[in-house]
């Protein structure tokens, strides 16, 4: 599988104040904390970069872990049970800019997320699954529209690393 990913790691170059995606929760992040997150190596922010160092879209990953007890019966039988806490990536946020909206580039910003996430799993850390926290009710049914699987009496929803490479 080819490395190829429509996104960049984000730098200081980039215009991060100038990014509005609608959601105040989502810019508030990548305006004044999203570079002091990377920094402190707690998440990578990758961005979906524009002419003139403008940001089109954002997402960010990092490590997670999701406990045995919030995994859908079906899936955690094929689990070993050795594991009390299940690796897994979290697709913290995902961002598209107003002017860019409506165009398709929260589903490549996903896409790209995903085949990340995956390339990484197979080849440099173990992880089963990736994890979202949907915002609202919107992004909630953005996910499902991919086959995320909500976890019950959590909010979180994942979508296996199984599935995941059956896209790519």
């Amino acid at each position: 599988m080819a490395n190829e990913y429509v996104t960049i790691l984000l730098t200081s170059d980039y215009h991060k104040q100038k990014f509005q995606s609608g959601t105040d929760q989502l810019d508030s992040y990548l305006h004044r904390q999203a570079g002091q997150d990377v920094k402190r190596k707690l998440t990578a922010v990758f961005i979906l970069p524009g002419e003139e160092y403008i940001i089109k879209g954002y997402y960010t990953l990092s490590n997670d872990a999701l406990s045995r007890k919030d995994m859908p019966d079906n899936l955690l039988k094929k689990l070993p049970p050795a594991y009390e806490n299940l690796p897994v990536t979290l697709l913290g946020r995902l961002a598209v800019d107003k002017l860019f909206q409506n165009q398709g580039l929260g589903s490549l910003l996903l896409i790209d997320a995903l085949k990340r996430s995956y390339n990484t799993a197979v080849g440099s850390v173990g992880s089963m699954a990736v994890v979202v926290d949907p915002i609202d009710d919107k992004a909630k049914s953005f996910y499902l529209k991919y086959g995320f699987i909500e976890l019950p009496d959590s909010g979180r929803m994942f979508i296996p690393m199984g599935t995941i490479a059956q896209l790519f």
